[in-house]
C-alpha cells in the first residue's frame, strides 16, 4: 500500500511537471534558468577553504553579471513591448550612443560643456541633465515611432535607417571631442550600498516591476497585447493601434536613455563606434527567450528577466569554458532560433 501511494505521487507530480512545462511558458524558462544556474556553480567549482569563501566569490561573480548586463536588461524590457506589438526596434544600440554622447556633452567639465557655460553646474547640471537626456531619448523613440505609423515604414527599415543615422551624426559631432563628467555623475552607477556597486541592478528591477505592473494591470498593458495579436480587429474595438505603436516606441526611447546614463555614470565615457553594437540582438534574444512572440500579441516581462539572466549566465560560461568571444554570438543565436521553434511547436500542438 506504501509503495503504491509512493507510485501514485511520482505520477501525479511528473504529470503536474508535464503540465506545467507544456503550458506555462514561465514556468519553463524559469527551470532553463535553473539549470543554467546549476552549470555555472558547477562550473566554478567548490575549491575553497569555508562555505563563507565559496559563498563570497559566489555572490561577487553574480553581482559582476547582474551590474554588467543591467543596462541590456532595461533595453529587453522595452523591445519586450516593442515586439509584442509586432514591431522591433534595432537602433537600440545607436541611440544609446547618441543620448550618452548628449549627456556627456551637457556635463562636460571642461570649456566645451554645454551646461557649464551657461554657469549651471553641480548637482542642478546633473539634474537637468538626466531630465535633458531622458526627454532627448523620448523625442529619438517618437521619431522612429512616428515613421512606423504616420510614414507606414516597416519597424524594420525605419529603425535600420534610425540605427545608421543615430550613430554616424553622433561620431560625426562627437570626433575629436573627449568631454569629461563630473566625479558627482559617476555616483548614479558606482555609489555603494552595503560595500556593493549595486545600483545599476536596483534601476533594474525598480523598471522591471513598473513594467510588469503595467503589461498586467492598465490599459496600455492590454492594448499592447490586443495590436500586436490582430491589428485590424484591435482597431475595430476602438483601440487607436498608431497612438499605441507610437507610445511603445517612445518608451523604448526612454528607456535606452536610462540605459545610457546608467553606462555613461559607470564609466565616465563612451566609445561612440563601439557602444551599444549588438544590444539589440542581446535584448531581442532575451525577450525571445523570455517567452514573447515574435510574431507579436504575447510577452511576459518576468519571463525577459529570466531570458536576460540566462543569457547573462551563457555570456558567462562562454567566457570561463575560453570560447573565442568571436563565438559568442553563434551560441545566443542558436538559442534564439531553439526559442523561436519551440515558440512554433506550442501554437501547432
Amino acid at each position: 500500500m506504501g509503495n503504491e501511494m509512493v507510485v501514485n505521487s511520482r505520477t501525479s507530480y511528473l504529470e503536474w511537471f508535464k503540465y506545467k512545462w507544456s503550458n506555462d511558458p514561465l514556468f519553463s524558462i524559469f527551470i532553463g534558468l535553473v539549470i543554467m544556474i546549476i552549470i555555472q556553480t558547477l562550473v566554478l567549482g567548490f575549491d575553497y577553504n569555508s562555505f563563507g569563501s565559496w559563498f563570497q566569490s559566489w555572490s561577487n561573480n553574480w553581482i559582476n553579471i547582474l551590474r554588467n548586463n543591467a543596462g541590456i536588461g532595461i533595453v529587453a524590457l522595452g523591445m519586450t513591448f516593442v515586439i509584442m506589438t509586432g514591431g522591433i526596434d534595432l537602433a537600440v544600440g545607436a541611440t544609446l550612443v547618441a543620448t550618452g554622447a548628449f549627456a556627456m556633452a551637457l556635463l562636460d567639465v571642461g570649456q566645451r560643456g554645454i551646461l557649464g557655460i551657461i554657469g549651471v553646474t553641480g548637482y542642478p547640471a546633473i539634474i537637468l541633465t538626466i531630465i535633458f537626456v531622458l526627454i532627448f531619448g523620448y523625442l529619438l523613440g517618437s521619431l522612429i515611432g512616428v515613421s512606423v505609423t504616420k510614414g507606414m515604414v516597416p519597424p524594420f527599415i525605419a529603425t535600420l535607417g534610425a540605427m545608421m543615422v543615430f550613430r554616424s551624426v553622433t561620431q560625426h559631432l562627437m570626433q575629436g571631442y573627449n568631454p569629461r563628467v563630473p566625479v558627482e555623475f559617476l555616483q548614479i552607477a558606482s555609489f555603494k550600498i552595503g560595500n556593493l556597486m549595486i545600483m545599476p541592478i536596483i534601476y533594474w528591477l525598480i523598471i522591471a516591476a513598473i513594467l510588469y505592473y503595467v503589461s498586467k494591470r492598465t490599459t496600455f498593458g492590454r492594448h499592447i497585447i490586443a495590436v500586436g495579436s490582430n491589428e485590424r480587429a484591435a482597431n475595430l474595438s476602438g483601440v487607436n493601434v498608431n497612438k499605441v505603436k507610437l507610445r511603445v516606441y517612445a518608451l523604448m526611447g526612454l528607456l535606452v536613455s536610462i540605459a545610457a546614463i546608467i553606462q555613461v555614470s559607470r564609466i565616465g565615457s563612451m566609445d561612440y563606434a563601439g557602444a551599444g553594437r549588438g544590444m539589440e540582438m542581446d535584448a531581442i534574444a532575451a525577450a525571445v527567450v523570455g517567452g514573447t512572440s515574435m510574431m507579436g500579441g504575447r510577452g511576459f516581462i518576468l519571463g525577459t528577466v529570466y531570458g536576460m539572466l540566462i543569457i547573462a549566465v551563457l555570456n558567462n560560461l562562454l567566457n570561463l569554458f575560453g570560447v573565442p568571444p568571436l563565438l559568442g554570438d553563434a551560441f545566443k543565436g542558436l538559442i534564439v532560433i531553439a526559442a523561436v521553434l519551440l515558440q512554433r511547436k506550442d501554437k501547432s500542438s
